[in-house]
């Protein structure tokens, strides 16, 4: 006789919207996901994006990471823009290097170790729901504040992760303001709100101001979100589902 399942799991939706003043609430895009705990510690996110903006993008990836911590595993990315294919990786993370296996349209096959000076806190695929989870860095019980977050590998420099994946440091600040309720298509929700900064330093163009909201529990799940700037989107969790 089976019993109860050693993994938890949950199915969402999050929905891409403009906030341009002249397509102000037009859909631009949409993410699905699942998200796996499982008994050993392991968590394993799904996560396909679509961007319809032109050039629109398709993206799919698969991660692993530490549940505890953030710190990744493995994970992988393949995508698609303008229709075609833009590239495949593969990522391995050790703590002083992250093994990478892939296609870029542009460069070709690539296979190499990139040296790091310490395990990576999180992997960056552009998945909206994973920039969620970096709100976990703060403990629930954490006071509003401000911390660094050193040596993130991003899998692409491109503010929508439009480029064949590589692999890409980065240093950024994550901003803990507080905590208030609000209510998303997903439902109503204590939440926390942060604000990633200071990318300057990492990206060939600064990103614009990126403001999101998490719930207030373990899973730390995105629920609304967004970037200012020239970009002007916003983003919200409209469906989630506790599947085990």
């Amino acid at each position: 006789m089976s019993g109860a399942p050693l993994h938890k799991s949950w199915r969402g939706r999050i929905a891409y919207t403009s906030r341009q003043p002249e397509r102000m609430g037009a859909e631009r895009g949409r993410e699905t996901f699942t998200l796996t705990e499982q008994s050993d510690g392991v968590s394993t996110l799904h996560a396909h994006t679509e961007i319809d903006d032109a050039p629109d993008v398709l993206r799919d990836v698969v991660a692993s990471f530490d549940t505890d911590t953030l710190a990744p595993i493995e994970g992988y990315s393949r995508l698609s823009v303008g229709g075609a294919f833009e590239g495949f990786g593969w990522f391995g993370f050790a703590p002083d290097t992250v093994r990478f296996f892939g296609h870029n349209a542009r460069t070709g096959p690539l296979t190499e170790d990139v040296p790091i000076a310490g395990p990576a806190p999180w992997f960056g695929h552009h998945a909206i729901i994973n920039d969620g989870f970096l709100g976990r860095l703060f403990p629930l019980d954490a006071e509003p504040g401000k911390l660094r977050v050193e040596g993130a590998i991003m899998s692409s420099p491109d503010h929508r992760g439009a480029t064949g994946p590589e692999v890409f440091p980065l240093s950024f600040g994550l901003v803990y303001s507080g905590d208030e309720r609000i209510t998303v298509g997903a439902g109503t929700f204590d939440a926390r709100r942060f604000e990633i900064v200071d990318t300057a330093e990492g990206l060939p163009e600064e990103h614009p101001p990126y403001v999101m909201w998490c719930s207030a529990d373990p899973q730390g799940f995105f629920l609304k979100g967004g970037v200012g700037g020239y970009m002007q989107t916003h983003y919200e969790l409209v469906e989630l589902e506790r599947l085990s």
